[in-house]
Order: C-alpha cells, then sequence, then structure tokens
C-alpha cells in the first residue's frame, strides 16, 4: 500500500475502536475502567483464537496500539512463555512481551507529573 493509504486505513481502524468505546460511554452505564478491561480481554481472546493477526497485519498501529493491542501482546507473550517455559513462562510471558510498553507510559507519566502541576479532579 502506498504512504497516504495506509495512514487512512490506520487512522480509520484507529479510529473505529475510539468510536465504538465513544457509543459504549454514551449509551451504557458503563464506566471507562469497565470499557478499558472489556477491550483489553477482546484483544486476549481475538488473539487466543487467531484472529488479532490478521487486524495488526492489514492496520498496523491502527490496531497495535489501542489497548485491545496491549490485550492481543499480554496473550501472544503467555502463549510463547508457555511453549518455551511452562506454566512459568504463561505466567511471565505477557509481563516480558509488554514491559517496554508499560515502562514507557511509567516514564513518561514521571516526566509530565514533575513538569506540569498534578491535582485532583474536583467534582
Amino acid at each position: 500500500m502506498n504512504g497516504f493509504l495506509q495512514y487512512l486505513v490506520v487512522f480509520a481502524v484507529g479510529g473505529a475502536f475510539c468510536a465504538i468505546a465513544q457509543l459504549l460511554i454514551i449509551r451504557t452505564k458503563l464506566t471507562s475502567a469497565r470499557i478499558l478491561v472489556i477491550f483489553l480481554v477482546a484483544g486476549i481472546a481475538l488473539e487466543a483464537f487467531k484472529v488479532y493477526k490478521f487486524a495488526s497485519e492489514f492496520a498496523e498501529a491502527g490496531a497495535t496500539i489501542p489497548i485491545i493491542g496491549f490485550g492481543s501482546a499480554l496473550a501472544k507473550g503467555a502463549i510463547e512463555g508457555f511453549k518455551e517455559k511452562g506454566l512459568i513462562g504463561a505466567l511471565s510471558g505477557g509481563l516480558v512481551k509488554t514491559a517496554a510498553g508499560v515502562s514507557a507510559a511509567i516514564l513518561f507519566s514521571y516526566v509530565a507529573a514533575v513538569i506540569f502541576k498534578p491535582h485532583t479532579k474536583k467534582m
């Protein structure tokens, strides 16, 4: 695919995931935390049934960057870990596979907290 078309596909797929989440927020009484868990478990299930591979090949970052991609990476790591090290690998494989992303999130959150003045949200 040429560059512009690939960007369009990535944007459309990532936007579709966001639109689904927004519809769940608007149309249901689900909290954002529950929607996050639904997307995470959906990524795990799609990876377990070997469906997520097609979405990630087609949409690349549009499918792998959202939280559903994180769920897929956790499942993929657990599966690979189980094949290599058995039960211990299944328990640690997801953490090993996603360690870089989690570490980056922690680092950038810390930097943002140092630069900006954090405060709790007033209701």
